[in-house]
């Protein structure tokens, strides 16, 4: 299993898309957006609106680097190569194991080089255990797109799904509030999207000291927490159905 991992890595890394889209997009992002001097350096909750879009792009990046590599697994098996693999001593268990613990390694790997960029760049936050939360949040809830990049490759079969999970989650990110501040029935509807929830808990440690009704206020906690839940068992229920009706067709 150590050795299968290794391999991975090394073919992650050597795939242009996945340093692009997974580890520098997001960082490239946050130098564009998150370095405008004519509000980043205004405070925000218990730092300053830089570390709000560090926190943000961190997030996105992490969850697209989950969708990515664990995406990998319905592919390879619909292409054969769970039939190699099962000549091995590795289990199929070990061998999705293998997958998520590279999936986990490069989404926390994705966020670390962003928030890097934000303490560089003059991301604050008052107490240092913000930043500690906040980049646990990001990792462990990216780990929920796992199954939803394993359930939109077992549902289309086709290297093209990874790039339609992908996709989607550009998307998701707009309408999650994700990317800027959502208002009014815009917001409303966000909350019921699979990144608010994510997000707005990845973003809650900075802003809960927030009172309610002042802009970029959290809602309360249970309403993201409630939110990540949901999509979880969501995900987790589509991959299951995915890979069983997909190996029915076989």
């Amino acid at each position: 299993m150590s050795t299968y991992i290794r391999v991975e890595f090394a073919r992650h890394f050597r795939d242009g898309y996945n340093l692009i889209f997974a580890l520098l997009l997001p960082a490239a992002m946050y130098i564009l957006f998150g370095n405008i001097p004519s509000y980043t350096e205004f405070e925000l909750g218990a730092g300053n609106v830089k570390f709000y879009l560090m926190i943000s792009m961190a997030a996105y990046g992490a969850a697209v680097s989950t969708v990515a590599i664990a995406g990998t697994v319905a592919t390879e098996t619909m292409q054969g190569w769970g039939r190699q693999i099962s000549l091995t001593k590795m289990s199929p268990s070990m061998f999705v194991s293998s997958k998520m613990i590279v999936a986990a390694t490069v989404a926390g790997a994705s966020a670390a080089l962003v928030f890097v960029l934000g303490a560089a760049t003059g991301a604050e936050a008052q107490e240092g255990w913000i930043w500690v939360a906040s980049y646990l949040i990001i990792l462990l809830g990216a780990m929920i797109f796992a199954c939803y990049g394993i359930g939109v490759g077992m549902a289309f079969k086709s290297e093209s799904a990874l790039g339609l999970a992908s996709g989607l989650m550009v998307f998701f990110a707009f309408f999650g509030n994700v990317f800027m501040p959502l208002e009014g029935g815009m917001l409303d509807a966000a909350r019921f999207t699979p990144m608010y929830g994510y997000v707005a808990l990845a973003r809650y440690p900075l802003l809960k000291d927030m009172p309610a009704g002042v802009d970029m206020a959290p809602d309360a906690l249970w309403i993201p927490t409630a939110n990540l839940v949901a999509w979880a068992l969501i995900f987790v229920l589509f991959a299951v159905f995915a890979t069983r009706k997909a190996k029915a067709r076989q």
